[in-house]
């Protein structure tokens, strides 16, 4: 019987991954049930509400709603995205200082509750704001950036649309390598080493691919104005000294200190698809024990081309987080930007990060240079 990772439908059933859209959330729903239309009101309209200080009043008056009228995953996943803007809107507001450090229970339990549900944390995370926090304009037109739009932001003119969607079309651009995925396992198995190389081939060229796509940010996105305004509606409570002991989510409890682990910000399908793929037989350690030279310059040129998205990562933190950091405390006549805006939207320091994921993949190379 063949191994369930060696077939797409069996891993695109089990993981929740898509054929076009990869780890994103296909098609995915732009409005919930009626009983929530004042969550959507409120979602919809974030950038008048907090331009005219009314979000926080507009949430604190919310009724408490059940979620239980979310009986499918797909809107589930919207009302997630949707209170998940709510809260980062509500906690930071105009990102002028003025932190709420509780959330109203009126929102704090349905989110709470949901996240549950979903086992998703109850914060803002990359599966909400890129990989459900899309839409095509025209359905009958293909995916470009032209062609699609996001469902939410925070502010006018805030780069979220330009930020949210090259982070998905570089999603939607690898996504074909996962195609490659059940190829590469059964032609280890059979032994076919001539596949095998051209899936390895396959697969550095879909990561090429989308490198390229990532070039558009430096097209939709300003640095200064992704560091000033929209990264302070990303930002998360932990280590920030602004939410110190973290939110507390009134009438549940406080996440002073959750989620330790960088894969519980993922949906669960796709942390077991990674669970999976690590249980399943070393590719590198297949490609050197045959000894050929094709196969391991194939397998070597997927590698190089993961090392070069990780570099252009760094490149991009460096544009757009720390050259205007550093301007920023210029600019306040402080010696050095501070920690936490060195750090990511999850608390974590970037540089340091990324440079540890970059080197962990230059290991893997099996030629160095």
């Amino acid at each position: 019987m063949a191994h369930a990772m060696e077939n797409f439908c069996t891993i695109s059933e089990e993981y929740h991954i898509d054929g076009e859209v990869g780890f994103a959330l296909p098609n995915p729903l732009e409005n919930l049930p009626d009983v929530y239309n004042d969550w959507m009101s409120i979602a919809k309209h974030l950038p008048d509400l907090i331009e005219s200080g009314e979000l926080r009043e507009r949430v604190e008056k919310l009724d408490m709603l059940s979620i239980d009228h979310l009986r499918d995953h797909k809107s589930q996943r919207l009302a997630h995205l949707v209170l998940g803007c709510i809260t980062m809107a509500y906690v930071w507001d105009r990102g002028c200082g003025d932190v709420r450090k509780v959330l109203p229970k009126n929102i704090a339990v349905p989110y709470c509750q949901l996240s549950e549900k979903l086992q998703l944390p109850p914060i803002l995370v990359y599966a909400d704001c890129v990989l459900a926090n899309w839409k095509k304009k025209d359905p009958n037109k293909p995916l470009t950036y032209e062609n699609m739009d996001v469902l939410f932001s925070f502010r006018h003119e805030d780069c979220s649309k330009g930020f949210f969607l090259v982070s998905l079309l570089v999603e939607i651009e690898a996504a074909s390598a996962i195609k490659e995925i059940p190829i590469i396992f059964k032609a280890m198995r059979m032994q076919e080493l001539d596949t095998l190389r051209k899936a390895l081939l396959k697969t550095a060229s879909c990561l090429e691919k989308a490198l390229q796509v990532f070039n558009q940010i430096h097209e939709h996105v300003n640095p200064q104005v992704f560091f000033n305004v929209l990264r302070i509606y990303l930002s998360g409570w932990k280590g920030n000294p602004q939410l110190s002991e973290g939110l507390m989510y009134d009438g549940f409890w406080s996440a002073a200190q959750f989620l330790q682990d960088m894969r519980m910000y993922m949906p669960p399908a796709h942390r077991n698809f990674l669970c999976s793929l690590e249980s399943n037989p070393s590719v590198r350690e297949f490609v050197l024990l045959k000894g050929d030279a094709d196969l391991r310059e194939a397998y070597d040129a997927c590698v190089k081309a993961l090392v070069d998205l990780r570099n252009y990562h760094l490149q991009i933190v460096t544009k757009y987080i720390l050259i205007p950091a550093s301007q920023k405390s210029k600019n306040e006549t402080s010696k050095e930007p501070s920690k936490q805006e060195n750090k990511g939207t999850g608390g974590t320091d970037l540089m340091n990060f990324l440079k540890t994921v970059r080197t962990t993949t230059q290991k893997s190379l099996l030629k160095e240079g």
